[in-house]
């Protein structure tokens, strides 16, 4: 068996799940579990970099000002992105944010055009308006924009697109990320503590579980950058949509939100762009293999 395919659903399957880790801390908000977040994710790499010996490329990967601007701007938009989705899972939103992570790959053909130049197929034009039809039906039956979808969808997106801008190592990427943030998280901290909030209701084995946040962010991403070593992107691609598929129905059948008839026909019209865009790929696939390669003499 390829290791890939474990890596890679090994990765998907801890961050469909990650609701149910956030929602055993209902009783504190979302930026406190966000700051612990950050401070242990910060202690797990630190540990991996010491046992895989990377230190030396924590003080070379970003050697210009534009690698430090990049990794700030990924180190924001991650950090955004996390709390977004924290918030949505404690605030029983957690449908909305699954619809967020089916919509990222098409979020991606956008950004391709807008940022990249990239001119899409009849098949990627059509994917993308069947999306933003299923987003309307939501937008009108909900009464407001689904901004929980859209900013996640959004900022893991830019995240994604800031950060082929700077290729370091994963655990290298991931600490200079935290890092970036670390003083604000612990600042938020000092100050939620100082107001006598949130740490004084958690029982011990609670708050014992909070140091497993930086595992739960890193380990995944770590399954990931392995599986991304050994897998095509195509079929990353694929694999992809276990994550919002395992938090959607964690959100039904666990924790009991709504899927509405409205909320059917516009995950119904995303599923089906889904479709169209990964035949589209399936296709651009076949061409590249099919392609005779020609050779010139001289």
């Amino acid at each position: 068996m390829n290791m890939g395919y474990l890596y890679a659903v090994l990765a998907y399957v801890m961050w469909g799940l990650l609701p149910i880790y956030w929602k055993l801390y209902q009783e504190i908000g979302a930026g406190e579990i966000l700051a612990h977040r950050i401070i242990w994710s910060v202690v797990f790499v630190m540990i991996l970099l010491t046992f895989a010996k990377r230190w030396s490329k924590l003080k070379v990967a970003v050697p210009d000002l534009k690698s430090k601007l990049a990794v700030a701007m990924c180190s924001v938009l991650i950090t955004a992105n996390w709390l977004i989705y924290i918030w949505a899972v404690q605030n029983d939103r957690i449908l909305e944010a699954s619809l967020g992570y089916y919509i990222n790959p098409l979020v991606n053909v956008f950004l391709g055009v807008f940022l990249l130049g990239e001119r899409l197929s009849k098949l990627q034009w059509t994917a993308i308006a069947l999306a933003g039809v299923g987003v309307l039906i939501m937008t009108v039956s909900y009464g407001q924009f689904p901004w929980v979808s859209i900013t996640l969808a959004l900022s893991f997106a830019l995240y994604g697109y800031t950060k082929k801008k700077v290729q370091v190592d994963p655990i290298v990427g991931l600490s200079l990320e935290t890092l970036i943030v670390l003083p604000f998280a612990v600042l938020y901290l000092v100050l939620v503590e100082q107001g006598g909030q949130a740490m004084q209701v958690l029982s011990g084995w609670k708050l014992a579980g909070l140091t497993l946040a930086g595992v739960a962010t890193a380990l995944p991403l770590l399954f990931f950058a392995e599986g991304v070593k050994r897998l095509p992107l195509s079929v990353m691609g694929s694999i992809q949509y276990m994550s919002p598929t395992i938090s959607l129905l964690l959100g039904v059948l666990v924790y009991g939100e709504e899927f509405t008839t409205i909320e059917m026909m516009s995950f119904g019209l995303i599923w089906s762009a889904l479709v169209l865009y990964s035949l589209q790929m399936v296709k651009k696939k076949k061409v590249v293999v099919t392609t005779p390669v020609t050779t010139t003499t001289t």
